[in-house]
């Protein structure tokens, strides 16, 4: 059985992989696994249960390129990920947890370095 804990740690090794430049960007950004999505974060336009079942990373702050240092603090950026969809996702695929994993934790890091989906997805080929 695939574990919070199990998937927490390969998020954070692919986090501490990252090339310098990334690595110091993402160093202040907090990783958080649970196992779907919590209420908070649901988009209240859309059926909760398949957010809860096909959501598997959330990233949760204002990007890079977005920041100002007139901003108001509201506590650290977060990239979510979420155990169910992930396994869920696993067993469709062709790859491994740790190759899903660090894939999901890359997206969401991306978002933060201020890349939109559009962005990643011209040089991720991934969900082709």
């Amino acid at each position: 059985m695939t574990t919070l804990a199990e998937i927490e740690r390969i998020a954070l090794e692919t986090v501490r992989n990252l090339p310098a430049p990334f690595a110091m960007l993402a160093s202040d950004v907090v990783v958080q696994v649970e196992d779907a999505v919590p209420d908070h974060l649901l988009d209240p336009e859309d059926d909760p249960q398949a957010q809860r079942d096909e959501i598997t990373g959330m990233y949760d702050g204002i990007p890079l390129t977005e920041k100002s240092t007139f901003d108001a603090p509201y506590g650290p950026d977060v990239v979510w990920l979420f155990r169910h969809p992930i396994v869920m996702e696993l067993a469709e695929r062709d790859v491994t947890l740790t190759e899903l994993v660090a894939h999901v934790t890359i997206h969401e890091f991306a978002h933060h370095f201020g890349w939109s989906d559009d962005d990643i997805a011209a040089i991720d080929r991934w969900w082709e």
